[in-house]
């Protein structure tokens, strides 16, 4: 099986290169190699390279400055996604993609479904919605996996940027009534090899449609700042704000919480709890420091 992965560079993508490789052929392309904002490039790569399963982990992730950046958060989130789901078509490639709890405004008091109504509260939940039915519209067989709250051992996230300002003395003033389930980009490459892995088996496996792939449990961003830094041995005082007290360009959903029963269905894969995920990094890091 041959499968094309974008966004190789990144904290999703690298994890997931290494996860498919059991799996057959991966051509993986960081943004040098495939520049999503390139519909030419992205067109003639897919027609010289002919994947049997394309893989897209490349996306644009800065909530906040695509406040700011509205034509780039589309181009990548929104009309290069359309762009793969066209050509996946007519190669009749399976398409798998990642979208985003900030789809949702996060106004439901229980975890989310992918029966409910999106509702974003800022450009890139916009963008990545506008991904989603560009996909959807295509005709393209597709597997959107909905995640939260992404983190690596590598990388822009949150978890390195706890324990970059903890080890420097910084105060921490972490937000504590937004809630949902922090997601390591590991297991949600392992939970994508799993899923292709039964597609290869079948030759078809489960229909298109979207599934909510996130770390089972929940917790705050403030809960999840306090795990990080007990897991990782440091003593540094966290305090508890709301999300008043931390103004933001972009809105973010108070509720992040999204349901995986479709996922555990339709492919049999039941994700971890997030602080397994966030055990797992930790010890990542130590190992390689």
């Amino acid at each position: 099986m041959r499968i094309l992965l974008t966004g190789s560079a990144g904290q999703l993508g690298w994890e997931l290169e290494r996860a498919l490789a059991p799996l057959g052929e991966v051509i993986a392309f960081d943004r040098a190699g495939l520049d999503l904002a390139d519909p030419d490039r992205i067109r003639s790569a897919l027609r010289e390279l002919k994947p049997a399963v394309l893989v897209n982990a490349a996306a644009y992730t800065a909530v906040d400055r695509a406040e700011s950046e509205p034509d780039a958060a589309f181009a990548i989130n929104a009309r290069a996604p359309g762009i793969l789901a066209e050509e996946a078509g007519r190669l009749g490639a399976l398409l798998v993609h990642y979208s985003t709890d900030y789809v949702f405004d996060g106004a439901k008091a229980g975890p989310y479904t992918e029966d409910d109504s999106p509702n974003p509260l800022g450009v890139y939940g916009a963008s990545k919605l506008e991904g989603e039915r560009a996909i959807r519209a295509s005709g393209a067989r597709h597997w959107i996996f909905r995640t939260s709250w992404v983190y690596a051992p590598r990388g822009k996230n949150f978890l390195l940027t706890i324990l970059r300002l903890a080890r420097e003395g910084k105060p921490l003033r972490v937000v504590s009534d937004q809630f949902g389930a922090p997601t390591s980009a590991a297991m949600l490459a392992h939970a994508t090899a799993e899923a292709l892995s039964t597609h290869a088996r079948q030759d078809a496996g489960p229909p298109s449609g979207i599934c909510h792939m996130s770390a089972a449990g929940r917790t705050s961003w403030h809960g999840f700042a306090c795990a990080i830094l007990r897991e990782s041995g440091i003593a540094t005082p966290v305090t508890a704000i709301t999300t008043a007290d931390y103004p933001t360009p972009a809105r973010r959903p108070a509720n992040s919480i999204l349901d995986n029963g479709q996922l555990a269905a339709r492919f049999g894969i039941r994700m971890p709890n997030w602080e397994d995920g966030l055990r797992e990094a930790a010890a990542a890091l130590k190992a390689s420091s």
